[in-house]
């Protein structure tokens, strides 16, 4: 053989060394060498009488090997730190070692071998040739492969299942779901057949590994499982998968290698397939299994499938063509998004016959598994249950028209409405009628007050079928006391807000002519101001993207999810939605937070801090102009902000939510986030003061040069008016609050028809984020303290646990930006909002 084909064959030809005695000629160039069974070479087996090298390592440099042992340096291959071969010198005319005595063993012919007598020349075996008809006979007498398998039928039938052998590419762009597709045939191999799997993972770790198959196996909201929260259900699937998980066996140490794993693997008695989870196309100083290393790693891997007969699948994060050219696995699987997003495509393709097949996939990012397209929701028809108003054909709808969002496909729903419909969608396939019923008053909530979708196809869909919904309700029931009351929405329109509606919510509905500056008289001209702040800077801004490029670059990755706002409530504390009656007629539904014993005597002091989104603009750090790609990073550089894409730290403590908020509710499929810059200085403070371990690593950002003073004269100004209007009160106040909120909102308009001289989703969310990021760390301070945090949400409201009439000393009672109003009620009561 040649060097290069010896270097890909080297288990292979160890392994005919070691049991059948077999002896190989190499040559590279001038240089020629015989690979010989330890038999051949006793010397071999002496610790330190000649350079040894570990199979692996041997591989990697195999061509210089060659060269030393041509050279007269016997070169000893292990496994491990056994010898189980040697690369002895051999000259170029003459097939003996030139100081091996021993004969040079013939190769015995056996099973229709035959035997080619210039084999005997080359100082080599003979090359062992197969009849056809013996080839035939095994494959008709053979049955069925029986090799690991996906548990997707479609999937399955299209390529066969994973062939012992052979390396199988798994090639999708982030976010589209590769990795799942390896914890698939993990889970089938391992959970279903009861087989060995070796599941090397460089990227996600071992506890992420964990949740994603708890969440695939028992359909519970993967981001739920990743802040520990486990129904009981889900905890009894847990303890089975410990007890059964002994066939699935995790490798997620740090700079794991192709070499690793393929030293690995034959150590592993009945290993049936191999899971490479993943290989980075992007170069990363920290992964070996990146960038330029990836080619020899792919020939690796292919190598380890061939020496010991069976399956390697890999996923790789990129489907480009020349990348996976240069991988050259036997199969490849490349997932591509299709224009239904409840659909990915799936191209079977093999090395020597190009495409063989193709299956469609339903993306269920949201519980961390694909389901076949053909059955992603195996729905009931309609019953005999004329008593249930909603009919099952509204339900499927909904539940249909709700899957690019619960899917993970498209993004825009707030996570309690995803959530929600996801369990809809679970009820409907399991046929689970209880699960149903109790989702009934949920749905109902939505329905009657919907979300604001995006004027997409699937938006629209998703509202036209929560509008057929609450009108089946509605005519159903015709009562207005039985129909859940939803939440109470601001009203439309400039300075239509109710008398509830406070500083920090900001989420008015943008209406023609809110884009003008206000009229002199207008007892706060917010939007007048927040135009001359930006407009007097010296770092000249960029106060709108064209809407040429708002569809590439930075801006979408940009969402409102990014504000980090919390949704949390204490884990040994149980929060009710409950109805609510107000003293103007409306219908609202409020939580009421049940404390345990445990806690001991007190009541529920809630915290209501004020103006926090204006406070914000103090010293919200952005960058005025443009975002510049600058991919990966090092370390964070305080004169830049911008967005940046982070794996999710791990948050050690219950007493208080993870710092990101609801950011770590929609993860992409490797467990990261894009966050703004508010909430990477968050984290690096954390850092400092030894409350988290490190950094998380920064795979990806978009950035420009910071400014913290962009939006202060606008908070200086903000500040000024709040002080004069907030003894007065009444309309003076409102008319105050309303032009604050539609200034800040038009930062970033929801709607491509509203007209703004601002489009900025960067300075919108960077301010929004600034909000969360002090409302946290001001209950983190209390907590620090040695107070009792009980409920944290939106930007600022805070529930502690206290004596009656004592608030946490480390907020300032008042009515000033900085400042909070403090509540007191009794435990099991109604949580009051607003005007409440």
């Amino acid at each position: 053989m040649t060097a290069t084909e010896a270097r890909t064959e080297l288990f292979a030809l160890v392994k005919r060394a070691e049991e059948d005695g077999v002896s190989t000629l190499i040559h590279k160039r001038d240089d020629h060498a015989l690979l010989v069974p330890l038999a051949r070479f006793p010397a071999a087996r002496q610790p330190g009488m000649f350079p040894s090298h570990a199979l692996s390592a041997a591989q990697k440099d195999f061509g210089d090997l060659i060269t030393r042992a041509a050279q007269g340096q016997p070169q000893v291959l292990r496994r491990n730190t056994t010898p189980v071969a040697v690369l002895l010198p051999v000259t170029a005319d003459s097939s003996a070692p030139s100081f091996d005595t021993a004969e040079h063993p013939g190769a015995a012919s056996a099973g229709g071998a035959v035997n080619s007598p210039h084999t005997q020349d080359r100082g080599s075996t003979p090359r062992k040739l197969t009849r056809l008809g013996d080839a035939m006979g095994a494959v008709l007498t053979s049955g069925p492969a029986g090799g690991p398998t996906f548990g997707l039928p479609g999937l399955d039938a299209a390529t066969g299942g994973l062939q012992p052998g052979k390396l199988t590419l798994v090639a999708a762009r982030p976010s589209v779901g590769g990795s799942l597709l390896g914890l698939a045939a993990a889970r089938q191999t391992a959970l279903a057949d009861h087989d060995m799997v070796l599941y090397a993972a460089s990227g996600p770790n071992r506890d992420d590994i964990f949740r994603r198959i708890v969440s695939a196996e028992t359909g519970g909201d993967y981001p739920r499982l990743k802040q520990g929260r486990l129904t009981e259900h889900e905890q009894q699937v847990a303890h089975q998968l410990v007890q059964a998980g002994d066939l699935l066996m995790i490798d997620d140490g740090s700079d794991l290698t192709a070499v690793d794993i393929a030293e690995t693997a034959p150590h592993m008695e009945g290993l049936a397939l191999v899971v490479v989870d993943r290989l980075q196309a992007a170069r990363s100083a920290r992964l070996p299994l990146s960038g330029d290393r990836l080619p020899d790693a792919s020939q690796v891997l292919a190598t380890l499938a061939r020496t010991l007969h069976v399956p390697v699948l890999a996923i790789v994060d990129s489907d480009d063509s020349a990348l996976l050219g240069l991988l050259d696995a036997d199969v490849t699987l490349t997932l591509t998004p299709t224009e239904d997003p409840a659909r990915v495509r799936v191209t079977v393709a093999e090395r020597d016959l190009g495409t063989i097949g193709s299956a469609y996939l339903s993306p269920d990012l949201l519980h961390a598994r694909f389901l076949d397209a053909g059955s992603a929701l195996n729905l009931p028809t309609a019953g005999d249950e004329p008593a249930r108003s909603l009919g099952s054909a509204v339900e499927r709808e909904l539940a249909e028209a709700a899957l690019p969002y619960t899917s993970g496909a498209r993004q825009g729903l707030p996570a309690a409405v995803t959530h929600v419909l996801a369990a809809l969608r679970t009820a409907l396939a399991k046929g689970d009628r209880d699960s149903l019923d109790g989702l009934g008053t949920s749905l109902a909530e939505i329905a009657t007050a919907p979300p604001q979708l995006p004027d997409t196809d699937e938006g629209r869909r998703l509202t036209a079928a929560l509008n057929t919904y609450a009108s089946v309700l509605a005519a159903a029931l015709n009562t207005y006391d039985s129909v859940p009351a939803a939440a109470e929405h601001p009203v439309a329109g400039s300075g239509h807000v109710p008398a509830d509606y406070d500083d920090a919510v900001g989420e008015v509905e943008l209406q023609p002519g809110d884009e003008e500056d206000e009229p002199e008289t207008a007892v706060f001209p917010a939007l007048k101001i927040l135009k001359d702040a930006v407009g007097r800077s010296k770092m000249h801004p960029i106060p709108v993207i064209g809407i040429e490029a708002r569809e590439s670059g930075p801006w979408p990755l940009i969402s409102e999810h990014m504000d980090g706002e919390p949704r949390w409530v204490h884990p040994e504390v149980t929060s009710t939605r409950v109805p609510f009656l107000r003293e103007n007629g409306n219908r609202v539904r409020r939580d009421q937070l049940d404390v345990p014993d445990s806690f001991g005597a007190g009541v529920m002091c809630l915290i209501d801090r004020n103006g926090s989104y204006p406070s914000a603009c103090s010293a919200v750090p952005l960058a005025p102009n443009k975002l510049l790609h600058t991919g990966p990073l090092e370390a964070f550089d305080k004169a830049s902000a911008g967005i940046y894409l982070i794996d999710i730290p791990q948050w050690p403590r219950t007493d208080m939510p993870h710092p990101l908020g609801r950011i770590i509710d929609r993860p992409d499929e490797q467990d990261r986030v894009w966050v703004t810059t508010p909430h990477i200085k968050q984290l690096a403070r954390l850092v400092r003061e030894d409350h988290l371990a490190s950094m998380p690593t920064i795979h990806d950002s978009w950035t420009g040069k910071a400014n913290e003073s962009l939006f202060k004269p606008f908070y200086e100004a903000t500040r000024k008016a709040r002080t004069e209007l907030v003894e007065a009160g009444g309309e003076p106040y409102k008319a105050y609050k309303t032009r604050l909120s539609i200034a800040l909102r038009l930062l970033w308009p929801k709607r491509q028809e509203q007209q703004s001289p601002f489009w900025r989703p960067d300075w919108r969310m960077s301010m929004v984020a600034e909000a969360s990021v002090r409302h946290w760390m001001a209950a983190f301070k209390a907590v620090q303290a040695g107070h009792t945090l009980i409920a944290l949400r939106n930007v600022d409201a805070a529930v502690f646990w206290a004596p009656q009439d004592t608030p946490p000393a480390t907020y300032r009672i008042g009515t000033g930006f900085g400042e909070v109003k403090a509540k007191f009620i009794q435990a099991g009561e109604m949580i009051p909002e607003g005007g409440d």
